[in-house]
């Protein structure tokens, strides 16, 4: 007879997770113990071993108990909606097992039925999170689709009753573009095998053709006295909680196209849903309205639920307080104090400022900042932890306040002497150089701490391409002023705190670093800095540069 594995590697097998800790014993798979057998005192591994025995006696009459337990019943879910491993999980067959194979089947059903007759079934992971969700619109009890394809929704995209509907009418509507849609079908083939390249219209395309024109007359005409009194009573009764209604104001024609749009749209989002690459009602920002400007999101922001299902945000540019409509911000900016961010101003040179704001005496501020930040960066991982860094915020001034251009986060007490954590610069300001300013400035505060500083890991991939950027411009200008004939890489980290390994990568970028007769060499290339140079003499005298003499800052002391 074969030797079997241990009982202790299998439940190992089984039931260890990723980081190296066990499951639960209270599997939904394991039949339920006595009170003696489920007593904290009693020893585990002494559990597990008559757990792992029922299993072996069992499978010796049903080596299939998995097949058909899985066929009757779903896996027990997690809360992150996975199913976790267990003991009947594993594939413990008998060596002595002589059944027939279809008897063996039919008494592992009979079997698997009478253990989990009991047991309350559970439902699917897919079923779990549609039920617990809800649709936003007022009234809605997320019964049918705008598809008329789906059962329930979840989002104002595929909701009847906000696009003024019912679920019968969305389903009518669906047979309709269906069968349109295969008319066209077969009208394109028929046309695809007749087809030349003068053809000239068909008398049923022409006939279509003066059809649509004659359903499209009455497009311009404007909606009589009834009709706008019955917009208007909609308008007031239901606010932005419902589509404004489109009846009477194009022809049929053009509504019934955007009507298909609109259920084309919907379907994508669905189809995204189902494939989990987006979760609706938590991962809708797709605007926000920030100060003068209206700004398209890249990525997500944990925003509270009630607020990112809105699909447009509305934030106040000097508080950074997000509010749901475009009222309630005219209200805030009405009485909103505030001109400039929270903290102390440590730089001014003409228009620009800065600032320095401790995340542990402004919280909120700086947390609605880390909000505001996440829409536009990929990596940015900290949100609400905000007291252990210090947030310098560039801003631009004029005569109606302080404009916020961007920002870096720095940590108080940084064991690898980061000078950046997070740095961002706003959208409407992106490609004017502010980021070089925000760079710039990051160093000029490692060297008056006497540091060498370096931004933290990983970078961006804006964040990458601007400090190569400038970290070739630092190298240049050094080189150029540079009159002695041999160069360190340590002088220049001290006089640029630039880090030595920062500067070795971007040399080797410039093909400036060359390895010869056992040396590292610095080859000065000169056609790379004369046109460095030229780019300097073109620039001019511009404002995009940071001046040390106009910093007014000490390194805090204690931190």
């Amino acid at each position: 007879m074969p030797r079997r594995r241990p009982v202790r590697s299998n439940r190992q097998m089984a039931g260890s997770g990723s980081d190296g800790t066990e499951d639960s014993d209270s599997s939904a798979e394991r039949e339920p113990t006595n009170s003696s057998e489920s007593d904290g005192n009693m020893p585990k591994r002494q559990r597990l071993t008559r757990a792992s025995t029922r299993l072996s006696q069992s499978s010796q009459d049903t080596p299939d108990l998995k097949r058909a337990a899985d066929q009757d019943e779903s896996p027990p879910l997690t809360p992150t909606g996975n199913a976790p491993s267990s003991e009947s999980e594993l594939d413990i067959s008998s060596p002595n097992a002589s059944h027939d194979e279809s008897q063996t089947k039919d008494q592992a059903s009979r079997d698997s039925e009478k253990d989990m007759s009991h047991r309350p079934k559970r439902r699917r992971c897919h079923e779990t999170y549609n039920f617990n969700m809800k649709c936003p619109t007022p009234g809605c009890n997320s019964l049918g689709h705008l598809t008329g394809k789906h059962e329930r929704h979840f989002a104002v995209s595929g909701c009847p009753l906000y696009h003024n509907l019912s679920a019968d009418e969305c389903k009518v509507k669906a047979i309709s573009r269906e069968k349109q849609e295969e008319e066209v079908k077969a009208q394109e083939e028929s046309n695809s095998r007749h087809a030349t390249r003068h053809q000239t219209p068909s008398s049923k395309q022409t006939r279509y053709k003066e059809q649509v024109a004659e359903m499209r007359k009455g497009r311009n005409s404007g909606l009589q006295k009834e009709q706008k009194e019955k917009h208007m009573e909609h308008r007031q009764t239901h606010s932005n909680t419902r589509e404004p209604l489109l009846e009477n104001i194009t022809s049929e024609y053009d509504l019934e196209l955007f009507r298909k749009a609109q259920a084309r749209a919907s379907e994508d989002l669905e189809k995204l849903r189902i494939q989990g690459q987006i979760t609706e009602g938590s991962n809708m920002i797709k605007t926000i309205l920030f100060g003068r400007y209206e700004l398209d999101t890249w990525y997500h922001s944990p925003y509270p639920e009630e607020y990112a299902r809105l699909g447009r945000l509305y934030v106040c540019e000097f508080c950074l307080k997000y509010m749901k409509s475009q009222t309630i911000l005219r209200r805030h900016m009405a009485k909103c104090v505030w001109k400039h961010p929270p903290g102390d101003e440590v730089y001014r040179k003409g228009a620009i400022s800065v600032f320095e704001v401790d995340g542990k005496k402004n919280k909120i501020y700086c947390q609605n900042l880390c909000l505001l930040a996440k829409l536009f960066l990929d990596h940015k991982t900290l949100y609400y932890d905000v007291e252990p860094f210090l947030f310098y915020v560039m801003t631009e001034a004029d005569n109606t306040g302080c404009h916020l251009v961007g920002y870096f986060s720095k940590e108080k007490n940084s064991f690898l002497n980061y000078n950046v954590s997070c740095i961002l610069t706003m959208p409407q300001y992106m490609r004017q150089g502010f980021g070089k300013m925000l760079i710039d400035f990051s160093y000029l505060l490692s060297k008056v701490e006497e540091k060498v500083g370096s931004p933290e890991r990983p970078l961006s991939d804006l964040g990458l391409i601007s400090y190569r950027s400038y970290w070739k411009e630092v190298l240049l200008r050094y080189m150029y002023n540079f009159q002695g004939k041999e160069i360190s890489i340590k002088e220049i980290s001290q006089e640029t705190a630039v880090n030595p390994v920062d500067i070795v990568s971007t040399l080797q970028s410039l093909q400036m670093l060359k390895y010869w007769k056992g040396k590292h060499l610095v080859l000065k290339r000169q056609d790379l800095i004369d046109e460095w140079k030229a780019k300097e003499i073109k620039r001019g005298n511009s404002n995009k540069t940071i001046d040390p003499s106009s910093l007014k800052w000490t390194p805090p002391k204690g931190t």
